[in-house]
């Protein structure tokens, strides 16, 4: 484990870049909600963080330090990597690397980081089009959530957000419709669900139609 980290600090960091990645505000009820924590162990944490000079707090916002930014971009890139290593290198099942670069990226020294860089090519993303910092990977400025696409449109997916890449199940289901980074999603409707309370979009891939809830399409980036 790299020096002067720890994994539950580790984790909150990354949990923090995340969210400001996808332009969120960022709360401590969003923190618990995001890593399933009780509102108590995130206040003990965040209050560590301040302490240590990651974040800084104005109102009830959480922001990254510069300092905290370059440890979270640290953690983020580690993770990222693992994903690229595990896919590219391994042959791990798409649907199943975020799980194991969360256990990865802890554990990777700066070393063994560089030797990763150089076996998958220097790559710009991880595997779920999420770029990744450091290795010139940036955020196209000009993507946007699915959930806000017009019918009848076509779009190219950009990345998947972090949420939907800890969800097993649904990824493997949205590996197998064909809506993965780089692939077009033809928005074909929108319709309100049974109870009223989400939409429903109907996408069409290369390998056929399928619905996908609201929930699911927000964290669908596409260009």
């Amino acid at each position: 484990m790299p020096i002067g980290f720890h994994p539950s600090v580790e984790q909150y960091l990354e949990t923090l870049y995340d969210l400001s990645e996808d332009g969120e505000i960022i709360i401590q009820a969003r923190l618990a909600e995001r890593l399933r924590h009780s509102a108590p162990t995130v206040s003990a944490v965040v209050k560590k963080l301040i302490q240590d000079g990651d974040i800084t707090k104005s109102g009830r916002t959480i922001i990254l330090t510069e300092q905290g930014l370059k440890r979270a971009q640290s953690v983020v890139r580690k993770h990222r990597l693992a994903e690229r290593l595990l896919t590219d290198i391994l042959g791990i099942e798409w649907y199943l690397v975020h799980e194991e670069a969360g256990l990865l990226e802890h554990v990777i020294s700066d070393r063994v980081e560089q030797k990763i860089i150089e076996i998958t090519g220097t790559p710009s993303t991880c595997p779920h089009g999420n770029p990744i910092p450091g290795l010139q990977g940036k955020r196209n400025t000009a993507e946007f959530r699915l959930i806000h696409g017009q019918e009848h449109k076509t779009y190219k997916l950009s990345r998947i957000g972090e949420i939907l890449e800890s969800d097993t199940q649904t990824l493997n289901l949205l590996y197998n419709w064909g809506i993965t980074p780089s692939k077009n999603i033809l928005l074909k409707s929108k319709t309100k669900s049974d109870d009223d309370t989400s939409q429903l979009l109907t996408v069409q891939t290369i390998k056929g139609i399928n619905i996908i809830n609201s929930k699911i399409a927000e964290q669908l980036w596409v260009i």
